[in-house]
């Protein structure tokens, strides 16, 4: 149980709700309102878990740094794991403390459980990051982790949402601590950082992930489509199997995370980065790209080109698809996530897309210079127009319906040159 200071000031103030927060476990913590702009897209599902909400209490919990950069997955998940914790009972503890006072206070977890209902939506209740961004707790680096001043990204993120308003002079930080020094790029397994900025989505989820929700859904239709144990080992190495059983009994394990393990940004954190690179470099970054592993891709991905061209020693296991829609909401959400730069070179070319049945929609895809872009309506004149009943389009992309049948039976029909179409399934593989 954690004991708290009976001595701290009577009024809820920002500074008394920073002592709250430190008291309960906190390793610093700032404020944003929740009519903040910088909220503007977060703030109708803040709402909509914690009506009352009118300030947002974001925190951070230190990670131990040395568990984070083995090369032993162990190590690291037993870290993340305590860490987690750790940062749900500090924001328990100050809802708590702020419902002794008399206020509506309330907390998502850091991370899981989360609303599986919406997958492959938005599971989540408060998304930690922007919050903690508008709350002065950190940047964004070029690895899309958030970068604290003084602990890097060594930390966990909590949020405590309550009924108070609060003054304070909490903002985002006027500099990003990130020193865009690419080791993050260097050390990805899967190639999801590039140099560039740009981040392969699909690539990182399919392989760290693998044991979580959409790979654990690939992994029970494997299990489902083996004919026997024979089969089933085919498909699985024993390893993979008690990885799995230990995911399930002790949680999910991260497969990499080596973004957050060779980060040398953060006061506490650059001091050894700045006085020896060299030894920075063969003590932490290398171990991490010389490890022999397993390294999960989708097949015909830029991830899996990659991984063969950067990584040989490393091994390649493909995977089925991870992002699978169920419905047209969510296949037109998910495709800036699992489109493939790479496989889309040289495409030129619009689509058009037109959905009848329960949930009409029309949408414009723009596929050029290795860029994708959507777009509602349709816009401009199209390469490739398809108009298509939803539901019958959703079970051809899981696989459960025939696109010749569907084409003849006009419940999915093409107006343009047909092969565009397998051209913009290059862009997205499954």
């Amino acid at each position: 149980m954690i004991a708290f200071d009976e001595t701290l000031s009577p009024t809820l103030d920002a500074a008394a709700l920073r002592d709250i927060a430190l008291a309960a476990g906190a390793d610093d913590v700032g404020f944003v309102s929740i009519d903040d702009s910088a909220l503007d897209d977060q703030r109708a599902d803040i709402l909509a878990a914690f009506p009352f909400t009118r300030t947002l209490i974001s925190f951070v919990v230190k990670m131990n740094r040395e568990n984070i950069r083995s090369p032993a997955r162990s190590l690291a998940n037993l870290e993340f794991h305590h860490t987690n914790d750790e940062c749900d009972a500090v924001a328990r503890a100050i809802v708590k403390r702020l419902e002794a006072r008399g206020h509506r206070a309330g907390y998502p977890p850091v991370g899981f459980p989360m609303e599986a209902e919406n997958w492959p939506g938005k599971m989540w209740v408060i998304s930690h990051k922007p919050v903690a961004v508008a709350a002065g707790m950190g940047r964004m680096g070029i690895h899309r982790n958030v970068i604290h001043p003084r602990f890097g990204n060594f930390i966990l993120l909590g949020t405590v949402a309550c009924d108070i308003d609060v003054r304070h002079d909490c903002a985002p930080l006027d500099y990003n601590p990130c020193l865009e020094c690419k080791l993050c790029v260097a050390a990805c397994p899967t190639g999801a950082i590039a140099p560039d900025g740009h981040f392969d989505f699909a690539a990182c989820y399919t392989h760290n992930y693998r044991e979580f929700m959409g790979g654990f859904s690939d992994f029970v239709e494997t299990v489902a489509e083996a004919k026997n144990a024979r089969a089933y080992r085919q498909s699985f190495s024993d390893g993979e199997t008690v990885s799995m059983w230990q995911s399930l009994a002790f949680g999910p394990n991260y497969k990499a995370a080596y973004c957050l393990a060779v980060c040398p940004a953060g006061e506490d954190v650059i001091g050894a980065y700045r006085a020896d690179k060299r030894n920075f470099l063969d003590s932490i970054v290398d171990p991490l790209k010389k490890k022999v592993e397993t390294i999960y891709v989708t097949g015909n991905s830029d991830a899996a080109d990659y991984v063969a061209r950067r990584f040989p020693h490393k091994r390649i296991k493909r995977v089925g698809a991870v992002f699978r829609p169920t419905g047209v909401d969510s296949f037109l959400a998910a495709l800036p996530n699992i489109f493939q730069r790479n496989r889309s070179a040289g495409l030129k070319a619009t689509y058009h897309f037109s959905f009848t049945g329960a949930t009409p929609r029309q949408a414009t895809i723009v596929i050029a210079d290795r860029r994708v872009k959507i777009r509602e309506g349709l816009v401009g004149a199209p390469d490739l127009s398809v108009t298509a009943d939803g539901g019958a389009w959703i079970r051809f992309l899981r696989r459960e319906a025939s696109l010749p049948l569907a084409l003849i039976t006009r419940r999915i029909r093409l107006s343009g040159d047909p092969r565009l179409l397998a051209a913009f399934a290059r862009c997205f593989p499954s």
